[in-house]
């Protein structure tokens, strides 16, 4: 197995309430347990060494591999092809429906000769509490146990197991249409071992996950022009999304870098209230209503936390992220021990930005509720008096420097997209007001809208670069303006628009791929560079299609999905040889995803009309 494949060379199957990333070497390198923010048990993908892993595969390791998933699920095969035979490795997690959370999670990894006589050889090597945590053996006939503080987990399997030090070996021959299987549980310190494995009862368990996986997928009502990659987008943001809350991570790793070497290496196990809140449009656009009806319920207890039973807000009413179960305490260690994906050092667990102030968060966060009011205004009466609290605080905050939408560690500036989206908020403050017939101070939430709009016009405009920018007086572009049509800002056709829109196009775009910002232009704080930015790449295209620049908009979306990996699946970025780079997969992208492709059909459909 290399030591570190490439970040695309992974396919990613869950349980909705955590994930493993699988290798096309069929190596698992990430698993964290018994949620998405939990510590990792296998994490050989941020330190070979130190991290462990579960590999399953064909010894021959000459054979050619292929990895695909069954079409419509969240079932990956890994194929092994050589002149002995063809064998394949099903990986895949049996998801967790209700809305109870669980230690219990089961990794269900099976083998299966295609043709001729494959050897396939196991190695399970655990390293628990990010490798921190010693754990002993315990093997007891057909069960290998690990027990460490605070955990114990399971290899079970349909064929011998051997112990290796403190780690298990197994090896199975199997010729043409012959199946075996591995299955991993981990639990809480008292979880007992679950009965051993058949072949039958996997087999069983296995069609269960495609029934799940497809019956889901087919309640989309997406009928354009790209299915199969929006379809994949939407399976990876429900395998993103932690089901007792509704909450979706931002992605399902840490550590990943920004650039190899580099210090740009984040924990984006989290929910972003940005994030998320973009999703619910995502998500009603595929006719999800459900999950976009539960994350904005978990939207609105985040609203309300901070103001139940208070007069007044006390500090910001929302944090920019949380855990997955609203929790606020996101402490941000470095994991010293871990040498990093491919050297890149530090890598940090947690999340020191959730201590910032980013005010677009605001802009979205009542974007998502005015887009799905349709569920959003199940809150009531209650609901609204802390939305509406929330806004009043927002009149007397927005005029103030911040950290920014991307989280810069370089210091507070006036950045215009906060500007932008809280206009946004309070426009969709007004729209529900005035629907619902809502109690508000609509003069006042007017009154700041208007001021939002006309500083923004008149301090974020360049005049030598005929755009609006990063940040009040500097002429830095900023590709989260491109979100400006979308929100209603500024109409898609306008001249100022138009004229940011060139501008982005002459120092962002690079042959259809957009930087988010230039960081040696606008210092961030942090050392390297970085790639291209997915996420602004659909929201590139978004834009192009509501100016009604089908053409562009439909060669840089096409073109886009030429660097998916395998799968279908992308990273937060692109680097410079086209390499997937950042945090694997990230929600942000496959959401965005969805809006463009949404965006560009309709535009496509009133053209051929």
């Amino acid at each position: 197995m290399d030591r570190y494949p490439p970040i695309a060379d992974h396919g990613l199957v869950g349980d909705l309430q955590t994930a493993a990333l699988v290798s096309s070497q069929g190596v698992v390198d990430w698993f964290a347990a018994p949620r998405f923010d939990s510590p990792s048990v296998f994490a050989a993908l941020l330190d070979h060494d130190r991290g462990g892993y579960f590999l399953l595969a064909p010894e021959d390791r000459g054979a050619t591999c292929k990895q695909l998933y069954y079409p419509d699920t969240a079932v990956l095969v890994t194929r092994f092809m050589s002149a002995d035979g063809v064998g394949e490795v099903f990986d895949f997690m049996p998801p967790e429906q209700g809305t109870t959370p669980s230690d219990r999670h089961v990794l269900i990894r099976g083998v299966r000769a295609v043709r001729g006589t494959v050897r396939f050889a196991l190695e399970c090597r655990p390293r628990f509490d990010y490798g921190r945590a010693a754990h002993e053996l315990d093997p007891q006939g057909d069960t290998a146990t690990f027990r460490a503080p605070g955990f114990v987990a399971h290899l079970q399997a349909t064929f011998p197991l051997h112990p290796d030090a403190r780690d298990v070996r197994g090896e199975v021959t199997l010729n043409a249409g012959e199946v075996a299987a591995a299955v991993f549980t981990v639990d809480g310190p008292d979880g007992e071992a679950p009965a051993p494995p058949t072949v039958e009862g996997v087999v069983e368990q296995l069609w269960h996950a495609v029934d799940f996986w497809q019956h889901w997928v087919h309640r989309s009502r997406y009928r354009g022009r790209w299915p199969s990659m929006v379809n994949r987008s939407a399976i990876t943001l429900k395998l993103l999304t932690y089901a007792p809350t509704g909450a979706p991570v931002a992605a399902a790793t840490m550590g990943l870098p920004e650039q190899v070497g580099g210090e740009r290496n984040w924990d984006y196990r989290y929910t972003w209230v940005r994030d998320g809140s973009l999703s619910v449009r995502a998500l009603l656009d595929l006719g999800f209503t459900d999950e976009a009806a539960q994350f904005t319920g978990w939207l609105g207890e985040r609203i309300g936390e901070r103001l139940r039973g208070q007069r007044e807000v006390v500090g910001e009413p929302l944090q920019i992220m949380y855990r997955v179960d609203g929790d606020p305490e996101l402490t941000e260690e470095v994991l010293e021990h871990f040498e990093g994906y491919r050297g890149s050092y530090p890598v940090r667990a947690g999340n020191a930005a959730a201590d910032q102030l980013q005010l677009d968060i605001y802009g979205e966060a009542l974007y998502a509720l005015a887009e799905g009011r349709e569920v959003s205004m199940r809150a009531g009466y209650h609901g609204w008096k802390n939305l509406a609290r929330t806004l009043d605080w927002l009149a007397d905050s927005w005029d103030r420097p911040d950290e920014g939408v991307w989280e810069t560690r370089g210091g507070r500036n006036d950045f215009t997209f906060s500007r932008v989206m809280s206009w946004t908020a309070f426009d969709r403050g007004l729209r529900l007001a005035a629907e619902y017939s809502r109690p508000a101070d609509t003069a006042r939430w007017t009154a700041a809208r208007d001021a939002i709009l006309e500083q923004v016009m008149e301090r974020g405009w360049n005049e030598r670069e005929q755009a609006l920018v990063q940040y009040y007086g500097g002429d830095v572009l900023d590709a989260s303006l491109l979100l400006i049509p979308r929100v209603g800002f500024l109409a898609p056709r306008t001249e100022s628009w138009l004229s940011t829109l060139d501008a982005m196009d002459r120092t962002l775009v690079s042959d259809s791929l957009v930087y988010r910002y230039d960081p040696a232009a606008s210092p961030d704080g942090l050392r390297g560079s970085e790639g291209t930015f997915s996420l602004c790449t659909f929201l590139y295209v978004d834009a192009l299609a509501r100016a009604d620049r089908l053409r562009p908009a439909r060669y840089a979306f096409e073109k886009m999905l030429t660097y998916a990996n395998h799968v279908g699946l992308f990273a937060e970025e692109i680097g410079p040889t086209g390499e997937q780079l950042g945090n694997f997969p990230q929600a942000f992208t496959h959401l965005s995803l969805i809006m463009a492709a949404r965006t560009l059909d309709e535009a496509l459909d009133r053209q051929d009309d």
